[in-house]
């Protein structure tokens, strides 16, 4: 009987991926069932840009809110174990801290700088996946204890890894769209060498309100994805930053915005500039396409009709015949619910989600 309870729970956990929400409901739903089936004491949960694996939007559990800036110039800046950025590409999307350190916590840097001040012990972290790409991340914690996460909790993991990953590309197609005219000016927000605000203007700061929705319990901090973005280009030393890390997300009006963090240089140097604006229709357009679980060749189809390209042309390029072409956008046009090619271009063409 309890294993027929237990199986129905988990059963209940992967069925929630059809349910149609958004990636916030979503989470919360999914961390209410998971609680059914082990002990988690606290969690964090976001949503990741899937080329970029750059944070979206998160929820973090007390006591983590408070440690984000720790917790973020570890991920970003210091060697330690589970990395996300490491299971998203390893064959295992799943890692405890107590496995990777061989139960010597104390081995980690995160578990020493940002854990144990916390009162929190072993981790389970996972990559979630869906469609070969990761839309989100999840970590689980338990209070400092000697009781960590069981082979059978760490597989359980493993096994619902794919579906909470699924429900999170899914939750890209919910939309959440106001009528309310977006303004077109760009935000930019300026960042001190410890990621403090130096200096912002009305346009960001209105953003910046969107972006937190309700992900974020201190309206007064910055958001998890504007940090996230600042901390991984001071990760390799501030020194020697260059070049710039982009993510894009939807706000909570859903509008899809972009966010850029570049390095300045001369006499502000170490300080960065973080560039919010509303995102085109070619920057969403990857995006969007795997979002709705097209298969890479529907992909590059796509892409080229979003490119204004002719059948002749489009056959040409990808080397294939005018029946394979349009067996692809049929199965394109399916997935977007629509009947043409101009529907297509249509439903990308907006800023809205």
């Amino acid at each position: 009987m309890a294993n027929t309870r237990s199986e129905r729970r988990t059963a209940d956990v992967a069925a929630l991926s059809s349910r149609g929400l958004d990636s916030t409901a979503f989470r919360r739903e999914a961390l209410r069932r998971l609680r059914a089936l082990l002990s988690i004491d606290a969690a964090f949960f976001a949503t990741v840009d899937p080329i970029t694996v750059l944070f979206t939007s998160a929820l973090a559990e007390e006591p983590l809110g408070a440690a984000t800036p720790l917790f973020l110039e570890n991920e970003f800046g210091h060697d330690d174990v589970n990395k996300f950025a490491s299971l998203v590409s390893s064959s295992d999307r799943v890692g405890s801290l107590d496995q990777a350190t061989r139960g010597d916590r104390a081995l980690s840097l995160r578990y020493r700088d940002v854990l144990a001040p916390l009162g929190l012990g072993d981790e389970l972290r996972v990559a979630l996946m869906a469609g070969g790409q990761c839309w989100g991340v999840l970590c689980l914690h338990r209070e400092d204890s000697s009781l960590g996460f069981s082979e059978d909790e760490i597989e359980l993991l493993r096994q619902l890894g794919p579906h909470l990953g699924e429900g999170l590309r899914r939750s890209l197609t919910f939309s959440s769209e106001s009528d309310t005219a977006v303004p077109n000016e760009p935000g930019i927000v300026i960042l001190g060498d410890d990621l403090t605000v130096i200096s912002i203007n009305a346009q960001a700061d209105r953003w910046l309100g969107e972006i937190a929705g309700d992900d974020l319990a201190d309206r007064s901090a910055l958001p998890v994805p504007i940090l996230a973005a600042a901390a991984q280009l001071a990760g390799a030393g501030r020194a020697l930053m260059s070049g710039a890390a982009v993510t894009r997300l939807r706000t909570s009006r859903g509008v899809w915005i972009t966010v850029q963090a570049s390095p300045l240089r001369g006499q502000a140097a170490g300080q960065i500039a973080v560039i919010l604006e509303l995102a085109n229709p070619m920057q969403l357009s990857s995006l969007a396409l795997a979002a709705r679980g097209l298969t890479p060749a529907q992909q590059r189809v796509a892409a080229l009709v979003l490119q204004g390209w002719s059948t002749r042309r489009i056959t040409g390029e990808l080397q294939i015949s005018s029946n394979t072409l349009q067996e692809h956008l049929r199965g394109v046009f399916d997935k977007f619910g629509i009947g043409s090619r101009r529907e297509l271009v249509a439903a990308l063409s907006g800023h809205r989600g």
